[in-house]
């Protein structure tokens, strides 16, 4: 099966990337989307991935979404909330319809490829707070991907029912240098180590008692 993996470079399609390729998916491209989010820097990661794995990575200028959907903390100017991912001020992080966005463009260009499905990293730990990682969505999702071209994509999304600490362990299997992941929302030099998303990565790492490679802004972690 030819596939298209969608990597933002974030732990979570990281891995999943490695896993295809692990598992003897044919994989020559990965797309990535610039939309415009403050954490952009998380596409140097992906970069990495991809020329580790020696494949060839399309990354599609979307940024003017920022100024359409600038209500959201990851492209507009609201603070990043800090929490669990789990509380309310969490969907603040939101960006409305990013995801049914970005998956139409990946079945376009994996109709122009002739792959015969896309693949997204979306994971249970999202659930609580993104609508558009949620089972119900991929399977809509899926359902328009295999009847929206002439040629029917299929739609993975392995890691649905997983979450961090899952991923993580499936990771460390199969050798995933997680030093180059990027999980943070803020964007700085270092992760902050207080955002919902990296504390739901160091609870992931926490969870395969292991430590977290990647360098995280101890001023950030002191200050709570």
């Amino acid at each position: 099966m030819k596939v298209l993996p969608v990597v933002s470079g974030g732990m979570d399609s990281v891995t999943m990337l490695h896993e295809l390729v692990y598992r003897g998916y044919e994989v020559d491209e990965v797309i990535s989307y610039d939309y415009g989010q403050r954490h952009v820097k998380e596409l140097e990661y992906v970069a990495w991935n991809v020329q580790h794995l020696r494949l060839q990575h399309k990354i599609i200028d979307i940024s003017f979404m920022a100024q359409l959907l600038d209500q959201s903390a990851l492209t507009g100017d609201t603070e990043v909330p800090e929490g669990h991912y789990e509380q309310d001020n969490m969907s603040l992080t939101v960006v409305p319809n990013r995801n049914m966005i970005l998956a139409a463009i990946a079945i376009g260009r994996a109709v122009n490829n002739d792959c015969d499905a896309i693949a997204l990293g979306v994971h249970s730990g999202d659930h609580a707070i993104y609508p558009d990682c949620r089972p119900e969505f991929v399977s809509a999702l899926r359902t328009c991907a295999l009847i929206a071209n002439y040629k029917p994509i299929d739609v993975l999304a392995p890691y649905l029912d997983k979450d961090k600490g899952k991923i993580i362990e499936t990771g460390l299997q199969i050798g995933v240098d997680y030093s180059h992941t990027w999980t943070c929302y803020k964007g700085l030099d270092k992760a902050c180590g207080v955002c919902g998303s990296c504390q739901e990565r160091l609870e992931g790492f926490a969870q395969n008692n292991i430590a977290d490679p990647l360098e995280y802004d101890s001023r950030e972690l002191l200050a709570k």
